[in-house]
């Protein structure tokens, strides 16, 4: 064979699968976005548009991932570079941070439901401590304020992770020449994070920016677990136009709008955090 065409035969299988189980479904709800009665129409579009519960739905999840995106970008980057320069445990305290990788988004919502439900730990702590006299429920319609932090907090714990890896898989390839050559010259701490880590690591955190973006816009299971209706969501719009109100045509539109989103925010990030042509890290 052509050593010329070996990169296009190795890459098929992959290509071949995503056409099955990306493009051609991708087809399918698209189809079934701009079709009303076997023909094209914006019909689904303006309808899930128009309803009242879709400004709220878009503000929450803008919301939600404005403020759990950010937070965890700074703790991932503070736990990657503790973990980078460990000299021993490194492999533990890593093992530990990344545990959450291997809950479920639902197992996630219902360990934080655990904490903030009326019989939970926090109104046990409270109650121990003498702040309350009786449970109280956190997680009502009268405190929405509390449902956003302890939904944020839920995702924060859960989803973290995800970027750690990323960024420490990062961090590990950035040669150590130049930070001793930095500190040679004097340079303090910060003045390497900000001078050589941050710059080096463009890249990776490129890549776990776009991925955790993607994921918050997609966030379900952790808002029905502890917010249920109280907070919609556009992927809660999703599940209920689809299974409750058995409009396929609708979910699929709310899906595609979701998906613009992320592309637009997807952009926004590749244009933030250009790479430069030649970098490898």
């Amino acid at each position: 064979m052509n050593a010329r065409y070996l990169p296009y035969v190795m890459i098929l299988p992959v290509t071949l699968f995503l056409c099955v189980f990306f493009i051609y479904p991708f087809v399918l709800v698209a189809q079934q976005a701009f079709s009303v009665d076997g023909s094209w129409s914006l019909a689904n579009f303006q309808e899930v548009v128009g309803y009242w519960k879709f400004p709220i739905s878009m503000k929450n999840t803008l919301l939600l991932a404005l403020a759990v995106v950010p937070v965890q970008v700074i703790l991932a980057l503070t736990m990657a570079t503790m973990v980078t320069k460990m000299k021993t445990g490194r492999d533990i305290v890593l093992y530990i941070w990344t545990i959450p990788l291997g809950i479920s988004d639902l197992a996630a919502g219902i360990i934080w439901l655990a904490i903030f439900e009326q019989s939970g730990f926090l109104n046990s702590m409270m109650h121990g401590l003498g702040m309350v006299d009786r449970p109280v429920n956190f997680l009502t319609y009268q405190n929405p304020g509390i449902v956003f932090l302890a939904i944020a907090l839920a995702e924060i714990w859960r989803a973290t992770a995800i970027m750690l890896v990323i960024l420490v898989a990062g961090m590990g390839l950035i040669p150590k020449e130049y930070y001793e050559a930095a500190e040679v010259f004097g340079a303090s701490p910060w003045k390497r994070f900000l001078r050589i880590t941050l710059p080096m690591l463009r890249p990776s955190l490129q890549t776990a920016l776009i991925l955790r973006v993607i994921l918050a816009f997609e966030i379900f299971a952790v808002v029905q677990a502890l917010g249920g209706t109280l907070f919609p969501v556009l992927m809660g719009s999703v599940y209920e136009y689809q299974f409750d109100l058995l409009n396929s045509g609708a979910a699929a539109a709310i899906a595609l709008i979701i998906l613009v989103i992320s592309i637009g925010f997807t952009l926004l990030i590749l244009r933030a955090l250009r790479v430069p042509k030649g970098a490898t890290i």
